[in-house]
């Protein structure tokens, strides 16, 4: 529409802005609504994880054994991977698909080896994917009744021994085993 002088009267932008604003608002109060309806996860905290990392490494350290100690999160992906002096190339991929395992299944891998030696309908529990190990050496990490990861020792000369230091590990947390 032009005015009387041809041109095309301008909107004022304030009216404009309150109505975008007010789309938006509504938007976003759904938008928290919903979010707030989401479960809630506790989470594996970086500093916690190497502290357990180190603490295991530690306790393998003193027994003399030359081992890698890995912590994978929740979702068993990766946190944190130390490799002692010394520990063989092979602890490193050990180390985490314990973690892994002990993550993704909720349990130790000792005790999982151990079922499944009395348990052999279950062997096919070794071959769920190719991260899986089912070896002793990695326990589940629980925060807050949450599993939230695992941690894996690779490289001790024993599975009850590369558990021996993930309990170290979990200990330093405050969570014996």
């Amino acid at each position: 529409m032009n005015n009387k002088h041809g041109h095309i009267p301008r909107r004022k932008p304030g009216l404009m802005l309150h109505l975008i604003g007010a789309i938006v608002l509504s938007v976003t109060a759904g938008g928290l609504a919903q979010a707030e309806s989401l479960p809630k996860e506790a989470v594996l905290p970086l500093a916690l994880a190497q502290k357990a990392a180190a603490a295991g490494l530690a306790k393998c350290e003193e027994g003399g054994y030359k081992v890698s100690i890995a912590i994978a999160d929740r979702g068993g992906n990766l946190k944190v991977l130390l490799r002692g002096d010394g520990a063989g190339p092979h602890t490193t991929d050990s180390s985490f698909r314990k973690a892994y395992t002990a993550a993704s299944l909720r349990r130790s891998t000792l005790h999982l080896a151990e079922l499944i030696t009395k348990v052999p309908g279950i062997q096919a529990l070794r071959d769920m994917n190719d991260k899986i190990l089912i070896l002793g050496g990695g326990l589940p990490i629980e925060l807050e009744g949450e599993v939230v990861g695992g941690i894996g020792v690779g490289g001790a000369p024993g599975g009850h021994l590369d558990e021996a230091c993930a309990a170290a590990g979990l200990a330093s947390l405050g969570k014996p085993q």
